[in-house]
This record gives structure tokens, sequence and C-alpha cells, in this order.
């Protein structure tokens, strides 16, 4: 009876009416491309010669926000570390490189829609070939590139694209140009010396509570700054020597340690303590790894092994993490033996 009932409500469904299987077979009829309609630019030439105005006008502006934006950098140092100083600097120099990479943007698409070619082209696929005849083709479609686009004819607006490209460059040099040192020095020896010396306290960044040995439990990480550092003012270079003597302190069971004759001392009870700056192009490696016993720099990945020297077992860093030689004081504060004894930071300073 089941079987029955079923092969009745099939014989019932509905079927589809013979005029809606003729529509469904139909193709779909290319409608064509809708009329062209001309623009204002190529009916009048008064509005061609007022966009083409734009376009080189918006390129000439980024030109001098280009230049703003190293003026700004001048007229808004941020010597005396205060927070307006900062804020105005970054700004300033922040609008200047917006307002030229904006202006090359808004131009070059004003440009494109209101300037260049505008007739519909529809390009049949047929298989790729290297033949002469193709490479003909290639070289004549770049000649009609010149031609639509008008790159080689409307010389104001080419020369401004150029003039805001190299101008936009002039910020960024500007920007990095001043992290080089300034004053002669070579700089294997500016990082070669940082505030640590014999006796000078770990105290923790920022606060600057000094640290006990018994404070430091096992595998915790604690980011380190001398104790002298509280003295110097942003005017004195407190964020300059801050950015050579960061440290990391970690602690491993003594016997996870694997030290060289010449180095057992350097460490307290399985606590070590090494350069935060990372080897390659000093970015601060601060991510640690409690399983694994690895610091992880952000950005670039690569990887050093605090249980073994701070080696480098991944990533593009050429050379271990300086390593801070650390004890305690008579208090049982950490403290430093001395400086470090070998160059903080790039390895590339040691290039010549």
């Amino acid at each position: 009876m089941a079987h029955e009932h079923d092969t009745q409500a099939v014989e019932k469904a509905p079927q589809p009416s013979a005029g809606l299987a003729v529509a469904v077979s139909d193709p779909v009829q290319n409608p064509g491309l809708p009329p062209h309609r001309k623009r204002i630019t190529d009916k009048d030439p008064k509005a061609e010669k007022r966009a083409a105005r734009i376009v080189y006008g918006l390129f000439y502006f980024s030109v001098a926000s280009s230049i703003w934006a190293v003026a700004a950098y001048m007229l808004f140092p941020i010597e005396d570390g205060s927070m307006a100083s900062i804020r105005n600097n970054n700004l300033f120099i922040g609008l200047g490189i917006a307002f030229a990479l904006l202006a090359i943007g808004i131009g070059a698409i004003h440009w494109s829609k209101a300037l260049m070619d505008d007739a519909e082209v529809i390009e049949e696929r047929h298989p790729t070939r290297g033949s002469e005849e193709t490479r003909a083709a290639v070289v004549q479609s770049f000649a009609d590139a010149n031609r639509e686009s008008g790159f080689g004819r409307r010389k104001m607006i080419r020369n401004s694209l150029f003039a805001a490209l190299a101008a936009s460059i002039i910020p960024g040099i500007t920007l990095f140009r001043n992290l080089a040192p300034n004053d002669g020095q070579n700089p294997v020896e500016l990082l070669g010396e940082t505030m640590w010396q014999e006796g000078e306290r770990l105290v923790r960044d920022p606060d600057g509570t000094p640290v006990k040995a018994s404070e430091v439990t096992l595998g915790s990480a604690f980011h380190i700054i001398p104790a002298s550092l509280a003295t110097l003012s942003h005017h004195d270079g407190y964020l300059e020597e801050k950015a050579k003597a960061i440290v990391l302190l970690v602690r491993l069971l003594p016997e996870q340690l694997t030290e060289s004759e010449d180095r057992k001392s350097w460490s307290y009870d399985g606590i070590v303590a090494y350069s935060k700056v990372c080897t390659h192009v000093g970015c601060p490696v601060a991510l640690y790894e409690q399983q694994t016993h690895h610091l992880l720099c952000p950005c670039h990945q690569s990887q050093f092994d605090v249980s073994d020297h701070a080696k480098v077992i991944f990533g593009p860093a050429a050379r271990p993490l300086p390593q801070l030689p650390i004890t305690v004081d008579d208090e049982g504060y950490l403290v430093a033996q001395s400086d470090f004894t070998e160059p903080v930071g790039p390895s590339f300073w040691e290039r010549h």
C-alpha cells in the first residue's frame, strides 16, 4: 500500500509546461555594448585643458607636500621628549606624506578618467604564440597605449608625475638618514658600549624596580634596564641608551643550561640575561617560549636558544644575542658583572 501511495504521488506531481521548457532552453542573447557617451573633455577643448591643469596641479601639490614633510621634520623636533613635541612631529610629518601620496593617486585616477582614450575595446581570446607577428603586436600595443594615454604628448602631466614620484621618496630618506650616527663615530664603537657596568643593578622596565634573584621564578621572563638609566632625561639621550641596554632576564634549571667554560660564571643559579636587540636588524626580541627555551624576533622570525648561549637556530640573524654577565650583591639583588663583551644589535654594523 505504501508503494502504491508513493506512485500516485509521483503521478500527481505538477509537470513543467512546454512554454517554460522552451524558455529555459533558449540561449541568452548578447545585448551588446550600450551607446558610447562622450565625456565633456572629449567635446570641449577648454574642459580638456582644465582637466590637464588639475592633474599636473595635483602632482605638483604632491611635490609640495613631500617638501613640507621634510620641513616639518626640522620645524617640529622631538629632542625634548615631551608628548606635545612627539605629537606635533608625527602629525605634521604624517600629513605631509599622506597628502603627497594621496595627490598622486587622485591625479592618476583623474588623468585616466578624464583625459585618456575613452573607447571601449573587446579583445578575443586566442592562443599565445611567440611569433614575430606577436612581438610586433606587443610593440604596437605599447605605442597605442602611449598615444591613448597621452603620456608622451602631455609633457606637463608627465614631468609633474615624475617630480611627484621622486619627491615622495625624500621624506623617507630624511627620516631614515637621521638614524645613522652623525658625529663621525664608528657604529661598532657606539654599539659596543652601553650603560651596564660592574655592580649596576638590574631593574624592571619601565617602573625601575630592582630584581632579586629569589623573585625570578622558573620559566619567567623579565624585561630589564640598568638602574642608572633613570638618571637620564630624554634630552640627555635616554631613548638612545635604553635602546642599546635593554635585556631579557630568563630563569631555567641550571642543568638545562649549556655553558662554555669561560661563561659558567656569567649566570646565577640558572638565571641568564641576554640583549633584547636582534642581531639581524635590531628589532626587540621579546617573545619567549617557555617549553622550548626559544626567543623569537617578531620582525623576521629569527629564533635564539636561551639554553645554549642564545645561538641562532632559525632565521636571518647572523650571530647569537650578546650575553650580559650577572651575579647578586650582598642584598640578593641581581647586578651586572660588567658591560656586554661584544657590540649589541645588528651584525651589519661590523661589515667594512
